[in-house]
């Protein structure tokens, strides 16, 4: 058995130290750590098993606009989040405001079918 490299193994646990301090930073990190995990429509309540399931909704939509007090976000489980933005893309459709709307730039699911057929090969 080779021996353990322990500066090896010191540099991985300060950069995973270095990584939660600035995941720490981010918005959605704040927001988790200000408000219950509650979801601010439908009143869900979640747990550490589920929390991925809950987001930060920016409540002028505006994702740069995230001052320190949080005044800006309400956490909503994804389906409120969902019907949230549509919500907003219904209200600029009635409203003629079509132009404003931009169609996607990126297609999320892009590598998605090389990802799965190469984790279906043995």
């Amino acid at each position: 058995m080779k021996p353990i490299d322990s500066a090896k193994l010191d540099a991985i646990v300060a950069a995973a130290h270095r990584s939660a301090r600035e995941r720490g930073l981010g918005y959605r990190e704040r927001a988790l750590k200000m408000y219950p995990w509650v979801c601010g429509r439908c009143a869900r309540e979640f747990t550490h098993s589920n929390l991925r399931e809950l987001t930060v909704h920016h409540r002028n939509h505006n994702h740069q606009d995230n001052p320190p007090d949080g005044s800006n976000w309400e956490l909503l489980c994804l389906y409120c989040h969902d019907n949230e933005h549509q919500r907003q893309i219904d209200l600029g459709n009635s409203m003629g405001l079509d132009d404003r709307i931009e169609p996607a730039k990126s297609n999320p699911f892009a590598g998605l079918g090389d990802l799965l057929k190469s984790r279906n090969t043995p």
